[in-house]
């Protein structure tokens, strides 16, 4: 008689005597499908990438951002797209390639509102998140620097801006940044750097004016 191995849901494995139960199709499965047009892996797409896509939103936007639902449907067409035209190189985890991918949508975001002249959402961190009794004028101050940050973000070269985010707040190496940028570990450092400088030079006229 066959017993069924103690496993989380969706995660069953062949059994001795048993049927073939489904495994959780790995990533080059997942991406040979998507190259091959199969539309019936998008639930295992999602369910493998969402975390990432969600992270980086919340990094890049605030956890409170409006948009947040139309920026992950966003950020997954995006993915898909580019997966279906092989441009994924295969030199870095997928998780990090739609973390990539996210933070390139997050950045259109940003500065389609700029150009669109809509203002962030008003209201300060302490209103929209956070237990009662947590330092508000704190955390009010630090959403004002977030703030200002992303405001200049945007005005920056799209290059420099992606590798800032990428470096600074997403945590990647500059070998994997290099990998996702698709330049070499050289150019990327020197992005960095570059977006590092422009970024100091940006805050500081703002804070003399």
């Amino acid at each position: 008689m066959a017993v069924r191995a103690q496993r989380p849901p969706g995660r069953l494995r062949l059994i001795q005597g048993g049927q073939a139960a489904t495994e959780p199709p790995s990533d080059e499965q997942l991406i040979s499908a998507v190259e091959r047009g199969d539309r019936a892996v998008g639930e295992h797409l999602h369910d493998r990438l969402i975390r990432s896509v969600d992270a980086t939103l919340h990094r890049v936007l605030g956890r409170r951002d409006r948009e947040h639902d139309e920026l992950v449907q966003a950020a997954f067409e995006r993915i898909v797209v580019t997966l279906a035209r092989s441009r994924f190189t295969k030199a870095c985890s997928l998780a990090s390639w739609a973390s990539a991918v996210t933070c390139s949508v997050a950045l259109d975001a940003l500065r389609s509102r700029r150009t669109e002249r809509r203002e962030p959402d008003p209201r300060p961190a302490a209103s929209r998140e956070g237990p009662r009794g947590a330092d508000v004028e704190r955390m009010v101050a630090v959403d004002r620097e977030f703030q200002r940050l992303r405001t200049e973000l945007v005005r920056m070269k799209s290059e420099r801006a992606e590798a800032l985010l990428l470096h600074d707040m997403l945590g990647h190496e500059l070998s994997e940044m290099a990998v996702l940028l698709g330049v070499s570990v050289s150019t990327a450092q020197s992005r960095l750097a570059r977006g590092r400088q422009e970024l100091q030079e940006r805050l500081a006229e703002e804070g003399g004016a």
